[in-house]
C-alpha cells in the first residue's frame, strides 16, 4: 500500500505519484509539464501511477512548481577565484539549449553562510543543487538530504556522498607532486598553504604522508596561514619558511598563486630556480606555463567537473540516474622547468 501525504481533502499528492513511480517529485512535475523531455518508458510508469492513485493535477500548484522547477542552485566558495570560474563555465556550457536557469551563491568559505544559502535555495524548490566540497556541516547535510531534488557535490571525491559526486582526490594530488620532487632529488621539501579549507588540508595530508613514508618529514617544513591566498602571500610565506628552514631545496604550494609568489621572491633574492630551489603549484592555471622558468603544477579538471555535474543533474531530472553516481576525474601532473634539475634521483 502506498503511503500518502494527505492535504485537507485527502487527495493523492505529487509526492504520492513520485513514490509509486519510484522517481523524484521534480521528475513527475517535468513529465507533466514537458512530456517530450522524459523517456517514453518513464512517462508510462508515471502515467500508471497517476491512474492507480486517481491523481488530479492542481493547476495552482502546477503554476507554483513551474516558477522554480527550472532553476538549479550552485553554491561555490568564491566567485572571483579563477578555479571556480572554470567550473561555472563548464556548468553553463553543459546546459546547452536547456531552458533551465542557474542561480549562484557565494559561501565565502563559511559553513554558516552555506547553511543560510541552502535554506534560501531549498525554499525556492530548485530542480537540483550543485554544492562545492564534501565537508558540509551536519546542519547543511541534513538540509541537502531532505531537499527533495538531485544533489551533486563537486571538486572532490570521498566516502558517503549525499547523492552524486564528481571531482578528484586532493590527497593523491598532494602526494603525487611531492613524490615527483623526491624523484627530482629534493629532500628538504616545504609546503606552503593559505586559507586552509578542507581541500587544502587534504593536499597537505598527501604531502605529509609521502614524506613520512620516505622518512624525511619535518613539521618545520610546513608553513601555513588561515589568511586568503595571493601572490604576495606566497612570497611572504616563502620568506617565513626560509627563516625556519634555510636548507629548503623545494616548495610544494597549495595553489598557483602561492607558487608564483615564491618564484618572484626567488628572482628578487637571486635564488636560482630550479638549481637551488624547486617550485610546484596546484591547479595549473595559464600563468604556470608562461612563467619564467615555467612552473610545475597539478592540473585539475575544473571545466570538466562543471560539465559533468550538470550532465548528472540533467540525467537525474530525466529519470535516468547516472551510474556511477560518484565520478573521479583524476588529475595530471604537468612537469615543467621549475622542478627539472640535473641531480641524482632518490
Amino acid at each position: 500500500m502506498v503511503s500518502r501525504s494527505r492535504r485537507g481533502s485527502g487527495r493523492p499528492t505529487l509526492a504520492d505519484v513520485a513514490s509509486r513511480a519510484g522517481v523524484g517529485t521534480i521528475t513527475v512535475s517535468r513529465a507533466l509539464r514537458e512530456p517530450e523531455r522524459v523517456s517514453s518508458a518513464l512517462r508510462e510508469r508515471i502515467d500508471a501511477a497517476i491512474d492507480a492513485l486517481g491523481y488530479v493535477l492542481n493547476p495552482n500548484a502546477r503554476a507554483l512548481a513551474s516558477a522554480g522547477a527550472d532553476v538549479i542552485g550552485v553554491l561555490i566558495p568564491s566567485l572571483t577565484n579563477s578555479v571556480f570560474a572554470e567550473v561555472l563555465r563548464g556548468i553553463h556550457d553543459g546546459l546547452g539549449d536547456s531552458t533551465m536557469q542557474i542561480q549562484f551563491g557565494n559561501t565565502h568559505y563559511s559553513a554558516d553562510e552555506e547553511e543560510r544559502l541552502l535554506k534560501v535555495f531549498i525554499g525556492q524548490h530548485p530542480s537540483a543543487l550543485i554544492v562545492s566540497g564534501i565537508d558540509q556541516s551536519p546542519a547543511a547535510r541534513r538540509l541537502l538530504e531532505t531537499a527533495g531534488c538531485p544533489i551533486v557535490q563537486i571538486m572532490e571525491t570521498g566516502p558517503n556522498p549525499i547523492d552524486m559526486m564528481v571531482g578528484f582526490s586532493h590527497f593523491e594530488g598532494g602526494r603525487a607532486v611531492t613524490d615527483h620532487l623526491l624523484g627530482a632529488g629534493c629532500r628538504r621539501i616545504g609546503f606552503l598553504g593559505a586559507r586552509m579549507d578542507p581541500r587544502t588540508k587534504r593536499r597537505l595530508a598527501g604531502y605529509r604522508a609521502l614524506l613520512q613514508a620516505n622518512g624525511v618529514y619535518d613539521e618545520a617544513l610546513v608553513t601555513i596561514t588561515p589568511s586568503p591566498s595571493s601572490v604576495s602571500m606566497g612570497a611572504y610565506l616563502f620568506c617565513q619558511a626560509l627563516s625556519k628552514t634555510p636548507d629548503l631545496d623545494a616548495i610544494v604550494c597549495n595553489n598557483d598563486d602561492l607558487a608564483l609568489g615564491v618564484l618572484f621572491e626567488c628572482h628578487r633574492t637571486k635564488i636560482p630556480v630550479p638549481e637551488r630551489m624547486c617550485i610546484a603549484g596546484f591547479n595549473d592555471l595559464e600563468m604556470m606555463a608562461i612563467a619564467y622558468p615555467s612552473i610545475t603544477s597539478v592540473r585539475t579538471p575544473r571545466y570538466e567537473i562543471g560539465r559533468r555535474a550538470i550532465a548528472m543533474v540533467r540525467a537525474a531530472l530525466d529519470g535516468e540516474r547516472p551510474e556511477p553516481s560518484v565520478v573521479d576525474l583524476g588529475f595530471e601532473l604537468k612537469i615543467r622547468e621549475s622542478t627539472t634539475r640535473a641531480r641524482a634521483t632518490k
